[in-house]
């Protein structure tokens, strides 16, 4: 369940580790202050910031970062929180108190041991019960299902060497808003609709989608019409799978799916939905998503705490509003 070891990397791709978001602190102990502001000192009193200076971001006293320096406020708020965590494996005696804290956001190989024990030690997560199980299970059946499929078509706007996209764009989003508000196939059906699930390959050779895939589509489906028939996840480009599956309702889609080969206006025509797994066979992974959970709820109550006992200076971390772990 550790994930600390992340707290010494510096945000990189926007996945969130356990110091990234703060919780809330309650108020009192914590703003941010902008230039010629006032930043918070212990006591109540204040000490003012030269106008034109920005403010320097500190816990306990300890600065975040160098003066002079301007972070992101989710950079702030993730040097924040490893901070809280630092200092408490020091209070908790896990942590040598001569272990200094740097500006650069980067924390030593001990200080990331010791958050780790810590909270190993503080966080109490429940083990879940048999009931919380299967209501999880049976809420989240597409999560466990495979072998989902989609009968579907499409019209190729191909982006190839020298093509102007800029210029290729307006002509796909047209289109995509014509097909959508003409009669026959055009717009989103609910799932079971007479004109969706029931369509037949004959029923859609002879509409407007298909007269489109024939003359606009760059795919060689143009000549059918754009039908791709049915398909799997895995027979697809992953970016235009993430769009067709694991989505309800049949009709064209309301956006156009960019992919490696270009631009698609793509109309499911049906779709079979993922069979689930019986629940014996995923009770463990079950039971590690509601553990996750757990765990991420304890953190964040944890360090709510450990941010209402501190003199924060310069951060907002009530603004931060994404999971500690991800």
């Amino acid at each position: 369940m550790s994930t600390v070891r992340e707290l010494r990397r510096e945000r990189d791709d926007g996945e969130t580790n356990p110091a990234n978001a703060a919780a809330p602190v309650p108020a009192g102990t914590a703003s941010a202050a902008p230039a010629g502001a006032a930043a918070a000192m212990p006591g109540g009193t204040t000490a003012a910031t030269p106008a034109g200076a920005s403010p320097l971001a500190r816990v306990n006293g300890q600065p975040l970062h160098e003066a002079g320096v301007v972070l992101a406020a989710e950079e702030l708020r993730q040097r924040a929180c490893t901070e809280l965590l630092r200092q408490a494996a020091q209070r908790a005696g896990l942590l040598d108190a001569g272990d200094a804290a740097g500006t650069d956001g980067a924390i030593s190989e001990a200080a990331a041991s010791a958050i780790e024990a810590l909270l190993e030690q503080e966080l109490r997560v429940p083990e879940p019960s048999e009931e919380a199980c299967r209501r999880y299970y049976d809420a989240n059946p597409a999560r466990y299902g495979s072998g989902e499929r989609v009968r579907a078509r499409h019209v190729l706007f191909a982006v190839t060497p020298g093509v102007d996209v800029n210029a290729l764009l307006p002509r796909a989003e047209h289109l995509l808003l014509e097909l959508r508000c003409g009669d026959g196939h055009g717009g989103e059906r609910p799932d079971g609709d007479e004109q969706g699930n029931d369509a037949q390959e004959g029923d859609v050779q002879d509409d407007a989608f298909a007269a489109a895939a024939r003359t606009w589509s760059n795919c060689p489906s143009g000549a059918l019409g754009g039908m791709l028939g049915w398909l799997r996840a895995a027979d697809c480009a992953p970016e235009f799978a993430r769009e067709v599956f694991g989505q309800p309702g049949v009709g064209v889609l309301p956006r156009l799916v960019r992919s490696r080969f270009g631009l698609h206006v793509v109309e499911v025509l049906e779709r079979e939905p993922a069979l689930p797994p019986p629940y014996e066979t995923v009770r463990g992974a079950v039971a590690l998503a509601l553990r996750q959970q757990a765990w991420i709820t304890a953190l964040r109550q944890y360090v709510r705490l450990l941010a209402g006992r501190a003199e924060i200076e310069g951060v907002d971390l009530e603004a931060a509003d994404t999971p500690l772990v991800q």
